[in-house]
């Protein structure tokens, strides 16, 4: 009896440890905020290199976390990606740019 008692102790504690755990916050995941300003961001972008006429934005991929702006894709020059980092780098929110383009 003694030791059911000190076993059904044991589990108790342990959900109770388990339960207060779960609730515990994250510093990985982003908030509704951020996401939201990451999707105009990465709207802006587009739209920005969109307005471009010597770039080939349809095959330049856009990702955004946390104002960091990832260019993916294929350019036809050097210059043509620069561009496009350039023209990223001035719209409002950026932090940052990341240069994944492959020259075709």
């Amino acid at each position: 009896m003694k030791l059911f008692k000190t076993l059904s102790a044991l589990c108790i504690a342990a959900v109770m440890a388990l339960a207060v755990s779960a609730c515990a916050p994250t510093t990985k995941t982003e908030g509704t905020g951020g996401y939201v300003d990451d999707t105009v961001i990465t709207t802006k972008v587009k739209t920005a290199l969109l307005g471009e006429k010597n770039l080939k934005s349809t095959e330049i991929s856009v990702e955004t976390f946390k104002g960091r702006v990832q260019l993916s894709g294929f350019v036809s020059s050097s210059q043509d990606a620069n561009r496009a980092v350039q023209v990223t780098r001035h719209v409002p929110g950026v932090k940052s740019v990341a240069n994944d383009m492959r020259i075709r």
